[in-house]
Order: structure tokens, then C-alpha cells, then sequence
């Protein structure tokens, strides 16, 4: 089972303050997002750094699922999200090992996702999903469809972006050194040595 963390997510009372804070300290970009009513809370993904996610959950109102987790705190840690190819290999994995998990789902092809209760995981709630990354990724951190890598000239040699196995892309600045060195091992590779 090839698992990555994908993302923490944060449940909070003030969506707009921790919206604002982590903008403002950490410079996150928004991604995905949307309410769901039928749970009672929203949800917004953000990217940092090397494409590194933050999701802050907040509820919507009394019904919310996050009510109890909030009753007694602003906010927290609420849950890591592990992303797999394959969910079904991953809960067939999980029957082998003998761990327990709840809320399976598999009935929506671009989101699939089960749960590790915190007292079965050293008191952490895991979210196993599989999905496609890209999805939950604002236009700014994505490479064009189809694209694995991109390259741009610059004063300095060059800009080489390389899609990242978790959506979007990292980039690298190469000097004409750095070019020439690739190049070498790129016709090495190529002529099998």
C-alpha cells in the first residue's frame, strides 16, 4: 500500500481569522473548497511551500460534526489525510493488519476515503483517500493539463517545473552549468549509460 501525507487539517471556530492568519504569516494559496451542508461544516484546502497542504475545516452552525471536537477547545489538529492509488487495496491492507476503520466510501470516483479512529492510531484521526491531487489545487500551482514538466528561460539560465506526485509542480533555477550537467545525464540515460 504506497501511501503520502497529503494534508493536516485543522478544525476552528473562526474560519476568516485562520484564513487571514495563515495568508498573512505563512503565505498559504487557497485551493479547493466548498460547504457541506449534509455534515454541517466547510472545508478549504491551502498549498505552501513545496506544495505542502493545509485544509481548515470550520462548522456551519449548530449541526455541525465538528461541535463536540470544538466544544472545549478554538481549534486543533483534527486530522491527517494519507493519499493512495488505490482505495480498495488500502482497506483490503488495513483487514490484513487487523486495524479497524469506519466510514467507507467509494461510491464517488474522484474522492474515496475511509478512517482510522484516533484510539486505534496512537490518538490520531487518519483519513486514508484516493484521489486525483490536482483537483484541490488553485490555478497558480498547477503545471497546463497533460504537462509533467515546463521550462522558461531566464537571465540566470533557466526555470525547470516538475509535476509533483502530490499535484502541482516544484521548480528549479538552473544556471548554464546546471543546464549543460542535465543535458549530459538526459543523453547518457537515453543512449543507456
Amino acid at each position: 500500500m504506497q501511501l503520502r501525507i497529503d494534508h493536516v487539517a485543522l478544525a476552528v471556530r473562526d474560519y476568516t481569522a485562520a484564513k487571514a492568519f495563515f495568508e498573512r504569516v505563512f503565505g498559504v494559496l487557497p485551493g479547493a473548497g466548498a460547504p457541506d451542508q449534509r455534515l454541517g461544516f466547510s472545508w478549504r484546502v491551502f498549498s505552501l511551500g513545496d506544495l505542502s497542504r493545509l485544509e481548515i475545516l470550520a462548522p456551519l452552525g449548530t449541526k455541525s460534526f465538528l461541535k463536540e471536537f470544538l466544544r472545549t477547545r478554538a481549534g486543533g489538529l483534527h486530522h491527517i489525510t494519507l493519499q493512495t492509488d488505490d482505495i480498495h487495496a488500502a482497506r483490503a491492507h488495513l483487514d490484513r493488519c487487523g486495524v479497524p476503520y469506519f466510514g467507507f466510501s467509494d461510491a464517488d470516483p474522484d474522492w474515496q476515503e475511509l478512517f482510522i479512529h484516533p484510539r486505534d492510531a496512537f490518538g490520531v484521526l487518519i483519513q486514508v483517500a484516493a484521489f486525483e491531487p490536482d483537483a484541490f489545487l488553485g490555478p497558480e500551482t498547477k503545471l497546463p493539463p497533460g504537462k509533467r514538466w515546463s521550462l522558461t528561460l531566464t537571465a540566470a539560465g533557466c526555470r525547470l517545473e516538475v509535476a509533483h506526485p502530490g499535484g502541482g509542480s516544484v521548480a528549479l533555477e538552473l544556471d548554464p552549468a546546471e543546464i549543460d550537467a542535465l543535458i549530459a545525464d538526459l543523453q547518457r540515460h537515453r543512449n543507456g549509460g
